[in-house]
């Protein structure tokens, strides 16, 4: 008779559910993120399966996020039936490997919206420099 799982024989841990998720590094004021895979219900004690890729929130200076994708590996992953959290499958997304997430889209639409917003203030604020002088 097998021992059960919580008696720490690891093989609850062995069939868990897996996740492909972002885990932070970085400093304070200067985040960096790697993607890996972890346990579904990952504790801080549990270590990472595997590194995926990583993803740099902060532009450089050509204005550009910078991300790397390990695609085989990730298909490997989602092939044994690991799940993945909203924002890698956004990152995935705009890399072309998943459909574009729906955030992506809202995102991009209030980003739009401010801008015309901001470019209508400008335009009023000219507009009334104008017939004030």
């Amino acid at each position: 008779m097998p021992l059960p799982p919580a008696s720490g024989t690891g093989l609850y841990y062995a069939k868990a559910a897996k996740s492909i998720r972002l885990i932070r590094q970085g400093c304070t004021n200067r985040p960096f993120f790697h993607i890996a895979v972890t346990h579904r219900r990952r504790l801080n004690s549990q270590p990472v399966i595997e590194q995926l890729g990583s993803y740099d929130p902060v532009p450089n200076i050509y204005n550009e996020k910078l991300v790397a994708l390990n695609l085989e590996r990730i298909k490997y992953w989602l092939g044994k039936g690991a799940h993945v959290t909203t924002p890698v499958a956004e990152i995935l997304g705009l890399a072309g490997f998943f459909p574009i997430h729906p955030r992506t889209y809202m995102t991009a639409w209030r980003n739009r919206q401010a801008e015309f917003e901001r470019l209508a203030k400008e335009a009023e604020a000219s507009e009334n420099a104008q017939t004030s002088s």
